[in-house]
């Protein structure tokens, strides 16, 4: 039976020159890297009570995974109700250790403590894994220094650690059969105006130089990642968004914009263009910050619209990386984990269901009056209806509060 409702829609889009099933493939073609850092209020499987480097996470809300088995199953619940491609985005701290537990440290880890991961992803059938280093959390960050630290036995563990998740993730790229994107973010900062601005970069540099030489380019993307300030840091941060463009560029490396790590007047979806004009690759993780890098639930807000139309317009769906990067600890931690994936792919369908070939020659004839009307008309089409034809094909439907509502009674609430 066919759904009225969407060959309605179907027949106003194409009213505009929107050819609505060529959009509805290409939403399902394009990989989103869901974050497992979400299930746990990023504690990871190393025994961490708390946070350390300048993040840190609020809320205290029943159901929080607790170790190993209890993160695997509310990932595994989670993806069932995310439509589209899916990757699943680790951080080092989540080491399945076993009985290397207490023994191995941050920069003695091996692809052996994630292969139960990659098996995980592999169940249910993931796009692939994206990796990234954990420079947080951890005794070794002294003065909340890392990779830029003036204490040399402190630097060289950092750079072991960074060369060891390269290492890593190469074999989880080689196994996923699809190269892992690698962030290197660091806390590395001072709470107060440092009377040495360059010396920690330059530290910082020769870090970033050790840890990159001769990783496996087939199946590793490296990237960096700026930040303008976090917890203890606000006078100043080492990895600052200049460092790392001009780093990117000169070492031929990916850069990655999270649109929380920003000031509340910059927009990443304006970066996304300008980096486009020198990158083959430009990496996202995407969040909602609220008045700072405050990692809030990703809703469909204007500039997460605006993101996803920059990637579409720009033909960029397959430079563009996608990845999640929030946890909010006071709300259902998969209601947050689903609602957040699914609100991208949202933004993206309303920017693969826009006339932007017929705008861009508005821009460019001059014709400025009519495409202001027409970028008011097509925020009035019935993208929603689209949206529920797209999630009918892949089994799903918009009320996933009930399942996960029963999944907290029957699974959550047993955790204490």
């Amino acid at each position: 039976m066919k759904n009225e409702r969407f060959e309605s829609a179907k027949k106003i889009y194409e009213k505009f020159g929107v050819d609505v099933e060529s959009a509805l493939k290409k939403l399902s073609e394009i990989p989103v890297s869901v974050h497992c850092w979400q299930g746990d209020d990023v504690l990871g499987l190393e025994g961490a009570k708390s946070l350390t480097g300048g993040i840190q996470t609020t809320g205290s809300y029943p159901g929080r995974a607790r170790n190993k088995e209890e993160l695997f199953a509310d990932i595994e619940k989670a993806l069932s109700i995310m439509p589209g491609k899916k990757r699943l985005n680790l951080h080092a701290s989540y080491a399945v250790l076993g009985k290397d537990a207490g023994k191995v440290d941050r920069d003695a880890y091996e692809y052996r403590h994630f292969e139960e991961w990659v098996s995980l992803a592999k169940k249910l059938n993931l796009d692939g894994i994206d990796f990234n280093p954990t420079f947080f959390a951890h005794s070794k960050m002294k003065d909340g220094l890392t990779l830029s630290s003036p204490d040399e036995e402190i630097r060289s563990f950092w750079v072991r650690h960074g060369r060891a998740s390269l290492k890593i993730a190469a074999q989880i790229g080689k196994a996923m059969n699809s190269p892992a994107l690698v962030n290197i973010w660091i806390p590395d900062g001072y709470k107060d105006v440092p009377a040495d601005r360059l010396s920690p970069r330059l530290r910082l540099k020769k870090s970033l130089d050790e840890i990159l030489d001769g990783y496996d380019e087939k199946w590793v993307i490296p990237a960096v990642e700026s930040k303008v300030f976090g917890i203890g840091v606000e006078s100043y941060t080492v990895g600052s968004n200049e460092f790392y463009q001009n780093y990117a560029a000169k070492k031929g490396i990916c850069c990655l914009l999270d649109n929380g790590h920003y000031h509340p007047t910059e927009f990443v979806s304006d970066k996304i263009p300008a980096l486009l004009a020198f990158y083959d690759k430009v990496a996202l993780h995407v969040t909602r910050p609220v008045r700072w890098d405050s990692d809030h639930v990703v809703l469909l807000q204007d500039e997460l619209t605006e993101i996803a139309r920059e990637i579409v317009r720009n033909d960029a769906t397959g430079k563009v990386m996608i990845g999640l990067d929030y946890f909010d600890a006071s709300i259902n931690r998969i209601m947050a984990w689903v609602t957040g994936q699914r609100s991208m792919q949202k933004a993206l369908l309303i920017a693969l269901t826009e006339p932007h070939e017929k705008m861009k020659r508005l821009q460019n004839e001059g014709g400025f009056t009519e495409l202001m009307n027409l970028r008011e008309q097509v925020k009035g089409l019935p993208w929603s209806d689209l949206w529920n034809e797209y999630l009918l094909r892949q089994g799903l439907n918009d009320d996933f509060y009930s399942i996960v509502g029963e999944y907290e009674k029957k699974i959550l609430k047993e955790r204490i």
